[in-house]
């Protein structure tokens, strides 16, 4: 291994700015639907808040790995660590546990009770994700994670 150090190119400020403001919403979302914060849930009908409470706690820890990998893949990206590609992975993992409760064991008709946005929105955070952890491979590979 070379001693000779990697400049920081600037796409990695911008990349892991933008990724942490993207998932502190869902560690926002995930903070208040897990404190039962009534002003947030406020927005939500109650078929959709008994939605929330009726996670099992298998599925609220992959929601948790979710999260937080992302939010730690994000932080770790402004660190310039290798590890960033664990947590986005790991945050993937919680994604896909979390997609198959929500759209296939739960039981709940998501487009009758929420509509058409968790469709939306869940494509939009696998695009995003997966996208992300891609980012993060390359950036190992070309050695500016470290």
């Amino acid at each position: 291994m070379s001693d000779t150090a990697i400049a920081t190119p600037k796409h990695i400020w911008i990349v892991a700015g933008l990724s942490l403001l993207w998932n502190a919403i869902g560690g926002l979302d995930y903070v208040m639907t897990q404190t039962r914060n009534a002003t947030y849930l406020a927005q939500f009908s109650e078929e959709q808040r008994a939605f929330f409470e009726g996670f099992p706690i298998w599925a609220e820890f992959f929601w948790a790995i979710g999260v937080w990998g992302a939010i730690a893949g994000s932080l770790l990206l402004f660190l310039r660590s290798r590890n960033a590609v664990y947590a986005f992975a790991a945050s993937l993992l919680g994604l896909a546990v979390n997609s198959v409760w929500q759209f296939g064991l739960s039981g709940v008709d998501m487009a009758k009770v929420f509509g058409g946005v968790p469709m939306v929105m869940t494509a939009l955070i696998w695009l995003i994700a997966i996208a992300l952890l891609l980012y993060a491979r390359r950036q190992k590979a070309a050695g500016v994670l470290r």
